[in-house]
C-alpha cells in the first residue's frame, strides 16, 4: 500500500501528525486507546505503563515513569505538574525498579483518566442540557409569535375583585 509506505517514511524522518503523537512517550491504537510505555535507560526493554482513554492520561503515565527513571532532567510533557516532585528516582542515586515505576506511574495514569472522563461526561451532559434549553425556549417563542394575537398583561399585584364571580382581577 502506498499511504503505509508514505507513513512509514515519514515516521523515519520523524514527521507525524498531531492526531498520532501530540505527546512524547504515547501512541494511539487503531481503535482509539492511548498507550504509554518508555525504555529502560541501558537496556532493550521497555516498561509498560498502560492504555488511556486520552493521551493527557497516557502522557501524564509517561511523564511521571520518566521522571523517576532520569530524574529532574527528564524532558517531560508537562513539566509545571511534577515541579514539586522532589529530585525523583534518577537523580539521588535511588534505583527503583521497572515494577515500582510502573506502578507509580499507571496510578498517575489511571488518576488523570478517570478526572479527564469524568470531565467529558460533566461536559457531554452540561451540553446537552444547554441544547435542550435552547429548543424549548425556540419552540415557546414560534409558539407565541404564532398565535398572532395580543397577550394582556395581568397585574399580579392586584387582588381579585370578589364580587366578579368569573375570576376576572380589578383593572384600576
Amino acid at each position: 500500500m502506498e499511504g503505509s509506505g508514505e507513513r512509514e517514511s515519514n515516521r523515519k524522518r520523524g514527521i507525524e501528525s498531531e492526531r498520532e503523537r501530540p505527546y512524547k512517550g504515547i501512541r494511539m491504537r487503531k481503535w482509539g486507546k492511548w498507550v504509554a510505555e518508555i525504555r529502560e535507560p541501558n537496556k532493550r526493554s521497555r516498561i509498560w505503563l498502560g492504555s488511556y482513554s486520552s493521551p493527557i492520561a497516557a502522557a501524564r503515565a509517561y511523564d511521571t515513569a520518566v521522571f523517576y527513571l532520569r530524574g529532574p532532567s527528564a524532558r517531560l510533557n508537562f513539566p509545571e505538574l511534577l515541579a514539586g516532585e522532589g529530585n525523583g528516582g534518577g537523580g539521588n542515586g535511588e534505583d527503583m525498579s521497572a515494577a515500582s515505576i510502573r506502578k507509580k506511574a499507571t496510578e498517575v495514569g489511571a488518576q488523570v483518566d478517570a478526572v479527564e472522563t469524568a470531565l467529558h461526561h460533566l461536559n457531554h451532559h452540561h451540553h446537552q442540557q444547554q441544547q435542550q434549553q435552547q429548543q424549548t425556549t425556540s419552540t415557546a417563542t414560534k409558539e407565541f409569535k404564532s398565535c398572532g394575537r395580543f397577550v394582556e398583561q395581568v397585574d399580579l399585584n392586584k387582588l381579585p375583585d370578589p364580587e366578579n364571580s368569573d375570576g376576572e382581577w380589578e383593572r384600576n
